[in-house]
């Protein structure tokens, strides 16, 4: 695929450190398998969810993913809305679990697992951010990303795991 130019400029650059996370997201196969197959449902529209699982110094460990609606109607196929509602059902789910939503993952149709500067403008510290890349309905990559102390994405190891 090639990179739409826009994510190779200044803008867009400014979003990216160039500092690593020092810590990784592990995520199981099902949940990576989970997401890759919603991106591609979802396609040409941006799908979207949230992580389940913990945090630890050593990083996030998924063991779940929820798929949430995109209530965005207007540029769904490059913007998402995740459901408010959705949230809030899913984090009263959780409570009293060894469990919580720890990240966001979402979709970029025809263009790059990098997030943009509308993806800053909704990020959260403390999250972690796979993006699903998408091209011509096929999911071709997964990246995962968190925002630094910098407001800046910074680029985290994603090690998939067995159940």
């Amino acid at each position: 695929m090639n990179e739409p130019a826009r994510f190779q400029s200044p803008e867009y650059l400014a979003v990216l450190s160039p500092e690593p996370s020092p810590i990784h997201c592990a995520c199981t196969t099902e949940s990576i398998d989970a997401m890759r197959q919603a991106a591609e449902q979802a396609y040409p529209r941006e799908a979207c969810g949230l992580l389940i699982g913990t945090l630890s110094a050593a990083g996030w460990n998924v063991q779940a993913v929820r798929q949430v609606a995109n209530l965005n109607t207007e540029r769904a196929t490059d913007r998402f809305q995740l459901d408010p509602e959705a949230y809030r059902r899913i984090d009263l789910e959780l409570r009293g679990s060894q469990q919580e939503i720890i990240g966001v993952y979402h979709s970029h149709p025809d263009c790059p697992a990098k997030p943009s500067p509308t993806d800053l403008g909704s990020a959260w510290e403390g999250f972690v951010y796979p993006i699903i890349s998408v091209h011509r309905g096929q999911a071709s990559d997964v990246r995962c990303w968190t925002l630094g102390s910098d407001e800046r994405f910074r680029s985290v190891p994603l090690l998939q795991e067995s159940p």
